[in-house]
């Protein structure tokens, strides 16, 4: 058994033998792979398969009342930034405190922005300001990666930037703000409108006395 053995390992060098010059220098023949040396640190290596990389997430508020197409693109441009978009929508509360009253209710504007095709994810009665302590919650409750907003500047009641702690964190990202269409407009629009229509009813004494009486009844609900 032994001799055998022998034999048989000793055919088997042999044969490797061989294959290492085929492969290398073309010795029988003139067929083989002069390139193959090259590979030899190479071989046995299996290339391993690449890990899924986790969605760069990005975030986004606003009040987004009467919505238009500045919001839009702000949404649009927003979305590029990253692969799936989670939009705050700032409270009611909130806005009347930094803003003024909102037309729109909570739930209206909520519609509004899921409705869009780039929003992803709602976050509704959003802080108007980026605090620590919701930055935290956007970063590991909803692993956001970066907060998104316009290059107009943002400012609190008492002239501090509502994303100073994002900028602070290094994860802001700006995008450009839309030019010449805002909420502010719309409504000031509306109210130059209705105030030329008053005007027109007020010629009529009968509309005026009408008129008058509304806006005082008006006045003492408030």
């Amino acid at each position: 058994n032994g001799g055998y053995y022998s034999q048989f390992f000793g055919i088997g060098g042999v044969m490797v033998t061989v294959a290492i010059l085929w492969l290398s220098t073309g010795y029988f023949g003139g067929i083989g792979a002069p390139f193959a040396p090259y590979f030899w640190p190479y071989l046995g290596q299996v290339p391993k398969k690449k890990e899924r990389q986790r969605p760069v997430r990005v975030y986004m508020d606003g009040c987004f009342d009467l919505m238009h197409y500045g919001h839009a693109n702000a949404l649009r441009q927003a979305k590029l930034l990253g692969d799936q978009l989670v939009v705050g929508v700032v409270s009611d509360e909130e806005i009347v405190v930094n803003k003024g009253p909102p037309v729109l209710s909570m739930e209206e504007r909520l519609t509004l922005v899921s409705g869009l095709k780039w929003v992803d994810e709602v976050i509704p009665n959003a802080p108007y300001e980026i605090t620590e302590e919701f930055m935290n919650t956007l970063f590991s409750k909803y692993n956001i990666d970066y907060i998104i907003h316009g290059d107009d500047p943002c400012l609190l009641p008492d002239g501090t930037d509502a994303y100073a702690l994002a900028k602070k964190a290094g994860r802001y990202k700006q995008i450009r703000r839309t030019e010449g269409v805002s909420s502010t407009d719309i409504v000031g629009k509306i109210t130059i409108l209705v105030s030329e229509q008053i005007g027109e009813y007020c010629k009529h004494s009968s509309i005026k006395r009408v008129l008058t009486r509304m806006l005082e009844w008006n006045h003492a609900i408030r």
